[in-house]
């Protein structure tokens, strides 16, 4: 097992769903984590705060810091930044995880649901970028991962939702654009996008409820791809946009049936709408 011990993780949104699964995984190989999210207070309908997403992480092996952000506010960044720098020593792995979703069409998209969208997927994946990159460079193997999907300009992607799938690929472009602006300078920027839906809150409350829940994989597919992939050399290693399984087939896990919500449908789950 590739060791995390001494290294620290910024991931935004990672009191639940795959930000956590994540935090988890890297916990588990001695990571320092950084969990900087919105959920502070115990909600109704969503899980975890990131305090006791801390607790797990310590639990799991690693070191952990609950800090409050909401990714929108620079100032709020760059504090949540200076906080993990001045607690751990500097930051080596930056996940952007954060993200607000809404799948409707243009005409049922209100202006503020299209604002919170483009302020939390791209502009909050940019700012946190540029906040965290000073640090990174400083570090021996530098890595910046977006939960987002990889860039295919068909029309079929968009038609439904266009508010999302902009917000979205702003995301995946500031993959496309740093992994080069930073290639000489060591710092690893690659995109991460499931194959099939993930059974997060999202997916239960906001897309298919349960039936849709037992058609998808847990988090912990994604978390374990996230580890392969900041296991490896930042330099070479830079401009990919990763899918879940392809990564654990590459790692040489083939047999999948571990991450399947139910395994009676492990052959029969749905399909993530960006691949």
């Amino acid at each position: 097992m590739q060791d995390f011990k001494g290294k620290t993780v910024f991931i935004t949104g990672g009191s639940r769903g795959i930000g956590k699964a994540i935090g988890l995984r890297l916990a588990k190989a001695g990571a320092n984590i950084v969990i900087a999210a919105k959920t502070a207070e115990p909600h109704p309908k969503l899980p975890g705060t990131i305090y006791t997403a801390a607790k797990e992480m310590e639990e799991a092996g690693g070191k952990a810091l609950p800090i409050i952000l909401d990714v929108r506010f620079e100032e709020v960044v760059q504090e949540a930044v200076n906080k993990a720098v001045e607690h751990f020593g500097g930051i080596d792995i930056l996940v952007n995880n954060a993200s607000a979703i809404s799948l409707t069409p243009t005409e049922q998209t209100t202006m503020k649901r299209y604002d919170l969208m483009h302020s939390v997927n791209t502009r909050g994946t940019f700012l946190a970028s540029k906040t965290c990159i000073p640090f990174l460079k400083k570090s021996e193997n530098p890595h910046i991962l977006n939960l987002s999907p990889p860039l295919n300009m068909e029309a079929r992607w968009f038609q439904n939702h266009v508010a999302y799938t902009m917000a979205k690929y702003g995301m995946s472009m500031c993959v496309l654009g740093m992994a080069a602006e930073y290639e000489d300078q060591g710092i690893g920027v690659n995109a991460l996008w499931p194959r099939t839906t993930i059974a997060t809150a999202a997916v239960k409350n906001l897309l298919g409820g349960d039936d849709m829940v037992q058609r998808s994989r847990t988090p912990e597919i994604m978390g374990d791809a996230a580890y392969h992939i900041l296991s490896k050399d930042s330099k070479t290693t830079t401009g990919n946009f990763f899918v879940d399984d392809e990564v654990m087939a590459e790692a040489g896990v083939t047999d999948l049936t571990k991450y399947a919500v139910n395994p009676d449908f492990k052959d029969d789950l749905f399909p993530d709408f960006f691949v």
